[in-house]
C-alpha cells in the first residue's frame, strides 16, 4: 500500500470542510484571512516604525489584505513591499473568494426555490398530481370554466382559483409552457409548480394536499413491461393522503382519479375512505372508439362535448332555484339550452334520467342536465323570448339497424388499452365483431394480455398479424379496402407522444395514397396523443380521438362538478341513452323546417333533436351544428344527418 502524502492529507481535509456547504467555505476563507493577515503583520514587526506591539502589525496588515485604498500610506521599501503582496491577496482572497462563495450560495438559493421545494400555504385550492401530456390542456379547462368556476369558488368559500401542479422536476421550461398554451397565456400567475413525486409523502404535503378543495390524479405514461405503473402510483398517493389526514386529524379532500385498468376500481375504493370520483380513461377512450364504430361520425360530437373546444358542453345544475318546473317550462324559459334529463339522489350515487317525459317536475334534491354554448345560458334571462313548450312522453326504446351482421375491423398499432378495446367490443351482445390485429408486437405476447384481460369467454373473433403498417408492401397485403372500419392507434411504446404520433400519421397518410386506388373506402378513425398535432391533419377523411383532450376535459370538469361523470357514463357506454344519427327521411319533416320544430316532431317520437351532421363540411372543416338557434331554418340538403339522442336496448 503507497504511503499517504502530507499534502494529500491535508487536500482531503480541505475538500470534506469545502463541501459542508456555504457557511463552512466563509469558515476556510476566514481562516486563509487571518493566516495571511498574521504573515503580513509578523514580516514588517521587525522593521519598527508606527508599530507599537505585534497585534498593530497584524491589524495593519488586515486593513491592506481587505482595503487596497490603504496602500499609498506606508512609508519604505519593505513595508510597501508587503503591503502589495498583502493588497493582492486581499483581491484573490477576500473580495474574489468570499463573493465567489456567496454568489454561488444565492444562485443555488435560487435555483431550489425556482424548483419548487417551499409547501404552499393555501387553502381550499386545486392539485393536479403529475406533469403528463394532459396537463397543460386540464390546467386550461380549469381556468376556462369561468361559470363552473365561479360555483366552484363560492361552493369553497374562495375568491380565486388557484391551482398547484406536482411535477417530478419543476423547471423554467414548464412555466415558459404555461404562458405560451393558448388556453393560459398571461393566467399562468395562477399556477403554481411544485417538484416531487406523488409517490412521497413531502411532495403531497408540499402541495397542501389536505387543504385543498379538490386533487386531480390523472394518468401518467409507463414503459410498456414497467412493474410500477401508473394506477400503482395513484394508489399510493390516494393511500398517503389517507394516512397524513389521519396523522393531522384532517378531513379529507375530495379526489378524481384516473385509472388505466377498469378493474382495479375497487382498490381505489379501499385505499381512500374520502370523497372519490374514479375515472377510467383507458375504458372510456374504449367506450368512444366503438360508439364511433357503430356510429360514424360521432368523433364530431365527441371533440366538441368533451374537448372544451368552442362550442356546446354538458352542464350539471342545481334544481333548488327552479323547483316546482317541469323540464317542459324549463326549456321554454331557456331558448338556447337543451334539456337532457334530471340525475336524482339515490342514496349515495345519482339515478340518471336521460329524455324523461317533459312534463317531469324538478325537485330541490335534483340535478338537471343542459346542453349548452356557455354556463350563463343555462341560467335565467328575462331578455330571452320564451318558446312554446314541448310535450315530450315516455321514451321509447329504439331498435338497434345491423344488428346480427358480422363487422370487420382492422386494428393498425398496439397498446395497453387495446385489450379493453377488445372486452368493448365484446359487451356489444347485439353485434359481431371480428378484429384483425396488426402490430409489430409478438403475436403471442399480445394473445397473452388479451387473455389475462377478457378471459377465455371473449365474444369476439381476434386474428393476430405480426406486420408493420409503415411498410406499404405489408399493408397493402391487408387489404385495407376489404373492411368496415380501420383504426389507427397511437403507441405507448415510443419515448413521446410526438413519436407515436408521428408515427400513426405517417401510416395514415400512406393508407389513403392505397385506398384511393379502391372503389371501396372503410369508415377511418385515428387516434392521437398529443394536441398540437391535431392541425397537422386539417384536411383529412378519418376521424380523430385525441385521447389527452377528452380525458383532461372530463377530469377538469368531474372535479368542478362531481355528478357530471355518471352523465359521461350514460351517455358514451353501452346500453340506455345513446347521441345517434338518423336520415332525415325516416321522420315526418315538412319541407321547411327550423331547430325548434325538428325539437317538436322528434319528441313525438320520444327522443330529443341535437343538432345536424351536414354532407358537406363547413369553411373550418366541420359537419357537425349541435344546438343551432331555435328559430333558424335548417335547410336540409341530401345527405345531412339529425343528431338526436334516444334510448336503445
Amino acid at each position: 500500500m503507497l504511503p499517504f502524502r502530507l499534502i494529500d492529507r491535508v487536500k482531503f481535509i480541505l475538500e470534506r470542510q469545502l463541501v459542508k456547504g456555504a457557511g463552512f467555505q466563509l469558515l476556510v476563507v476566514g481562516v486563509f484571512i487571518g493566516l495571511i493577515s498574521l504573515i503580513g503583520g509578523l514580516l514588517v514587526v521587525p522593521q519598527g516604525g508606527d508599530f507599537e506591539d505585534p497585534g498593530s502589525a497584524i491589524w495593519w496588515a488586515f486593513l491592506r489584505l481587505t482595503d487596497p485604498g490603504y496602500l499609498g500610506d506606508d512609508v519604505g521599501t519593505w513595508q510597501r513591499f508587503v503591503s502589495t503582496l498583502l493588497t493582492i491577496s486581499g483581491y484573490v482572497v477576500f473580495m474574489g473568494t468570499l463573493v465567489a462563495i456567496l454568489t454561488r450560495w444565492l444562485i443555488a438559493k435560487m435555483a431550489d426555490l425556482e424548483r419548487g421545494l417551499t409547501p404552499v400555504t393555501l387553502k381550499n385550492h386545486v392539485v393536479v398530481l403529475g406533469w403528463t401530456s394532459q396537463t397543460l390542456p386540464l390546467l386550461s379547462e380549469l381556468l376556462g370554466s369561468s361559470g363552473r368556476v365561479r360555483r366552484f369558488l363560492e361552493k369553497h368559500d374562495a375568491q380565486k382559483l388557484n391551482l398547484v401542479v406536482l411535477s417530478e422536476e419543476a423547471s423554467a421550461a414548464q412555466v415558459h409552457e404555461l404562458r405560451t398554451e393558448p388556453g393560459i397565456g398571461r393566467r399562468a400567475r395562477q399556477i403554481i409548480l411544485r417538484s416531487g413525486s406523488a409517490i412521497q409523502p413531502d411532495a403531497l404535503h408540499r402541495v397542501a394536499c389536505l387543504d385543498a378543495a379538490a386533487v386531480i390524479v390523472p394518468s401518467a405514461a409507463h414503459e410498456a413491461g414497467s412493474l410500477v405503473t401508473s394506477d400503482v402510483e395513484t394508489v399510493k398517493a390516494l393511500l398517503s393522503i389517507a394516512a397524513q389526514a389521519r396523522q393531522y386529524r384532517s378531513p379529507l379532500p375530495y379526489v378524481v382519479a384516473e385509472i388505466q385498468d377498469v378493474r382495479k376500481l375497487p382498490v381505489i375504493e379501499r385505499a381512500y375512505p374520502g370523497e372519490v370520483e374514479v375515472f377510467a380513461g383507458d375504458a372510456s377512450i374504449n367506450s368512444l372508439i366503438v360508439q364511433n364504430i357503430i356510429h360514424p361520425g360521432l368523433s364530431e360530437v365527441y371533440n366538441e362535448l368533451l374537448t372544451g373546444s368552442d362550442g356546446n358542453s354538458i352542464y350539471v345544475r342545481g334544481g333548488e332555484s327552479i323547483a316546482g318546473l317541469s323540464l317542459a317550462e324549463l326549456a321554454s324559459e331557456r331558448p338556447n339550452v337543451v334539456v337532457l334529463g334530471l340525475l336524482r339522489p339515490v342514496g349515495k350515487g345519482w339515478d340518471v334520467r336521460l329524455i324523461v317525459p317533459s312534463a317531469t317536475r324538478i325537485e330541490a334534491n335534483d340535478r338537471v342536465i343542459m346542453m349548452a354554448r356557455e354556463y350563463s345560458e343555462t341560467e335565467p334571462n328575462a331578455k330571452w323570448p320564451s318558446l312554446p313548450p314541448i310535450d315530450r312522453l315516455q321514451p321509447r326504446v329504439a331498435v338497434r339497424s345491423g344488428a346480427g351482421l358480422e363487422k370487420r375491423v382492422l386494428v393498425l398499432g398496439w397498446n395497453r388499452r387495446v385489450p379493453g378495446l377488445v372486452a368493448e367490443f365484446g359487451s356489444y351482445s347485439h353485434q359481431s365483431y371480428s378484429l384483425d390485429l396488426v402490430s409489430v408486437v409478438p403475436a403471442a405476447e399480445r394473445s397473452l394480455a388479451i387473455s389475462r384481460y377478457v378471459g377465455n369467454q371473449s365474444t369476439v373473433n381476434c386474428h393476430h398479424v405480426e406486420a408493420d403498417y409503415m411498410v406499404e408492401g405489408e399493408l397493402r397485403r391487408l387489404d385495407p379496402s376489404s373492411y368496415d372500419s380501420v383504426i389507427l392507434l397511437s403507441s405507448d411504446r415510443l419515448a413521446s407522444g410526438e413519436e407515436a404520433d408521428a408515427r400513426a400519421m405517417v401510416g395514415y397518410l400512406q393508407l389513403e395514397d392505397i385506398l384511393m386506388e379502391k372503389a371501396r373506402r372503410p369508415h377511418l378513425i385515428l387516434e392521437l396523443s398529443d394536441p398540437d398535432n391535431r392541425p397537422l391533419l386539417y384536411e383529412h377523411r378519418s376521424e380523430m380521438l385525441i385521447s389527452p383532450m377528452i380525458l383532461s376535459h372530463i377530469l377538469a370538469q368531474v372535479a368542478l362538478r362531481r355528478e357530471l361523470r355518471v352523465v359521461l357514463d350514460e351517455l358514451f357506454t353501452v346500453g340506455g341513452a345513446e347521441i345517434q344519427f338518423r336520415d332525415p327521411g325516416d321522420y315526418p319533416l315538412p319541407g321547411s323546417v327550423d331547430f325548434h320544430l325538428l325539437e317538436r316532431i322528434l319528441a313525438d317520437e320520444g327522443e330529443i333533436a341535437l343538432g345536424v351532421f351536414r354532407q358537406q363540411a363547413d369553411a373550418q372543416g366541420r359537419h357537425l351544428h349541435l344546438n343551432p338557434p331555435r328559430r333558424e331554418y335548417l335547410d336540409l340538403q341530401p345527405g345531412d344527418r339529425l343528431v338526436v339522442l334516444s334510448l336503445t336496448d
